[in-house]
């Protein structure tokens, strides 16, 4: 089979399609033949080196495709499931844990559910885990208009909290509008004055961080006394060390680095997160938006576009063609 594999660690540029072995499934897997990969920032993080794997190895998390074989023989095969925590997943077949995949209906456009879990899953634990929000919360989100951003926003406001995000363009600030957002801002040095001054003259409960080292100092100037800034990623890069004193400097706020790992810790949970990322896209109370779709080949040009930022929403490597669940 083929995969996207990384022999040494850097930039787009490392990205190989070569062929490789297939994989073998054990007890508590499945085989699948993956038909769509989700690009995520962290598989630029592997990639680069940040995240540590040991070279070579093939690239990816997230999918979505069909069962063909399972060893319990207790999933059909050609049963569509989706998951997000398949290491190797830019392959042509990929083997996933049982217990950590859905199955994928029929109505969901098989481009969104190959990003669909990661993101999603992401978005739900920030808005209905690092903080509960509801009617009385108020929160910023860094990159509003990014895959995580745009479904942040829709399920904050489906909590009743007020939601400001910052963008970078009309562009994003017309689709960060579109998901929701109370008010979207532009990256600028007086960023925490602007929106304190749309929040009544106070900082916000929670500060949802995705960009990292260029909005960090602005996240903890925004949030309130005993508020939280949430550093859920890096992509400006990474954030550097900072002293606990400055949490007390700003009023006894909390900082927390989240991983999806954490917050999917039980096969319990992630089913929680997963099964109601899944049942709101289904039923149109969630909307992604993907941004593009790449040819396998291209996964140099996914992640080259991804880390300039000149992607919205998700975006997705498409790795075999679909016969079902296409619209």
């Amino acid at each position: 089979m083929y995969a996207i594999q990384v022999a040494k660690h850097g930039g787009p540029e490392v990205l190989e399609y070569t062929e490789v072995p297939s994989p073998t499934p054990s007890q508590e897997q499945v085989l699948v033949d993956v038909v769509a990969a989700g690009v995520n920032y962290i598989d630029t993080y592997y990639r680069e080196g940040i995240y540590n794997a040991a070279t070579p190895f093939t690239i990816g998390l997230e999918g979505v495709g069909r069962v063909v074989l399972d060893p319990k023989g207790e999933i059909a095969e050609g049963t569509m499931v989706a998951w997000n925590n398949a290491f190797g997943s830019y392959a042509e077949q990929v083997c996933v844990d049982r217990n950590r995949m859905v199955a994928v209906p029929d109505d969901i456009d098989i481009n969104v559910a190959g990003t669909m879990l990661l993101q999603g899953i992401t978005a739900h634990y920030l808005i209905h885990g690092v903080a509960d929000l509801d009617e009385n919360s108020s929160c910023l989100i860094t990159a509003g208009a990014g895959g995580v951003g745009l479904l942040a926003t829709q399920m904050a406001k489906a909590a009743g909290a007020t939601v400001y995000t910052v963008v970078s363009s009309d562009e994003k600030e017309q689709l960060s509008y579109e998901a929701g957002a109370d008010q979207v801002f532009r990256y600028s040095g007086g960023l925490a004055e602007q929106v304190r001054r749309f929040n009544g003259g106070r900082g916000v409960d929670v500060v949802y961080d995705g960009v990292g080292k260029d909005t960090f100092q602005e996240s903890l100037e925004v949030v309130r006394p005993r508020g939280i800034v949430c550093l859920f990623g890096a992509a400006s890069g990474p954030v550097d060390p900072i002293d606990p004193q400055v949490l007390n400097k700003h009023g006894s706020i909390f900082l927390t680095r989240p991983s999806i790992g954490a917050y999917t810790a039980t096969d319990a949970e992630f089913q929680m997160r997963a099964s109601t990322v899944v049942q709101m896209v289904n039923e149109g109370k969630l909307t992604f938006r993907v941004h593009d779709v790449y040819d396998f080949k291209d996964a140099r040009q996914a992640h080259t576009d991804l880390q300039n930022r000149k992607t919205t929403g998700s975006i997705v490597l498409r790795v075999q063609p679909s016969s079902t669940n296409e619209r």
